[in-house]
């Protein structure tokens, strides 16, 4: 999977009458480019309900095919978050709060972190992830975080 980095050298300037991001649909535009990306990712609304999710961010944690997931709620879809420590124990209220796509809805800012995802396989390993997030804005207020993945 290769990193791509991106430099805007100049400014964007929208044609004129060309409608704003805070009037665009970008939850909608979102939602295309994460169900047919190739990179593990993410995209939940303001409910935490999940919007899209890309085949390999359903195989990287561990959940279901992404149609089966689109309209639960984020931890309803199987996600297993567990904490760092040696007993595997499941994460508190207050840590789940703290998820990068979480963080990044409440926050409205980017959020990072690694998360501890419980594989759904007997006796298989439990997959640790990176987790980069950004608030998603519509008129000027967050409406979803997207979410990118990396194992680790």
């Amino acid at each position: 999977m290769a990193h791509v980095e991106l430099s805007l050298s100049e400014v964007f300037a929208p044609a004129s009458g060309a409608p704003t991001e805070q009037e665009c649909d970008n939850l909608g535009r979102w939602s295309a480019t994460v169900s047919s990306a190739d990179e593990p990712c993410l995209l939940i609304d303001a409910e935490t309900r999940v919007v899209a999710v890309s085949a390999a961010g359903c195989e990287l944690l561990c959940l279901a095919a992404p149609e089966e997931l689109i309209g639960l709620p984020l931890l309803d879809g199987g996600l297993r978050l567990l904490d760092f420590t040696a007993n595997r124990g499941e994460l508190t209220e207050p840590e789940i709060d703290k998820i990068p796509p979480l963080l990044a809805l409440t926050s409205g800012r980017l959020a990072r972190g690694l998360l501890r995802i419980e594989t759904a396989i007997e006796g298989g390993s439990d997959a640790t992830v990176d987790a980069v997030s950004t608030p998603v804005l519509a008129g000027g207020a967050v409406a979803g975080s997207l979410t990118f993945f990396s194992e680790v």
